[in-house]
């Protein structure tokens, strides 16, 4: 009988163990949910931005440029060529803030600057939860592309190629009229 329930136990606890380390995403999966604050303590979640389509930016401090050319794309086809409405299109980041060496004071007064630049919102994951979550990497810069019911359809770790920029657009601009 002892046996049955150390058994029993070492099952449960490796269970929740794995629980506890969230899901890799991948294309296809619907992506859980979280809950991040900004710089004023504002709490968001993906519920935020209802019935919009999503570009998540997951960054850690240390790799902040790696994606400008495709961000730099994304906010022309938003703000200049109006191929993409704000109406159903929400870009913004979430600073990865356990992988840098930075100060969170330092990282909020960057991520202060890139929020004005790109008129968009930055959330701060001082714990890596979104690391766990979501399987992405550490020391990185992730681009997420979810649909209006959460579904990843494109996901990015590292720098997005300059061949996917346009495709990538294009992907957003479809599921925008979904």
């Amino acid at each position: 009988m002892k046996r049955n329930l150390i058994a029993v136990l070492i099952i449960l606890l490796t269970g929740a163990s794995l629980m506890s380390q969230g899901v890799k995403l991948e294309v296809g999966m619907k992506a859980p949910d979280w809950v991040f604050t900004d710089a004023d303590k504002k709490e968001f979640t993906m519920d935020s931005w209802a019935g919009k389509v999503l570009q998540v930016n997951y960054v850690d401090p240390d790799e902040q440029d790696l994606n400008e050319p495709f961000n730099e794309a994304i906010n022309k086809a938003v703000d200049k060529d109006k191929r993409i409405s704000r109406d159903h299109f929400k870009g913004f980041g979430i600073v990865d803030c356990k992988s840098t060496w930075k100060p969170n004071s330092l990282i909020r007064m960057i991520a202060g600057n890139k929020a004005k630049k790109y008129d968009t919102t930055i959330l701060f994951d001082y714990d890596g939860k979104l690391q766990n979550l979501w399987g992405l990497p550490k020391d990185s810069y992730s681009v997420i592309i979810l649909d209006k019911n959460r579904v990843c359809r494109a996901i990015y770790k590292g720098k997005i190629p300059d061949s996917e920029i346009e495709k990538t657009i294009q992907l957003i601009i479809d599921l925008t009229k979904e």
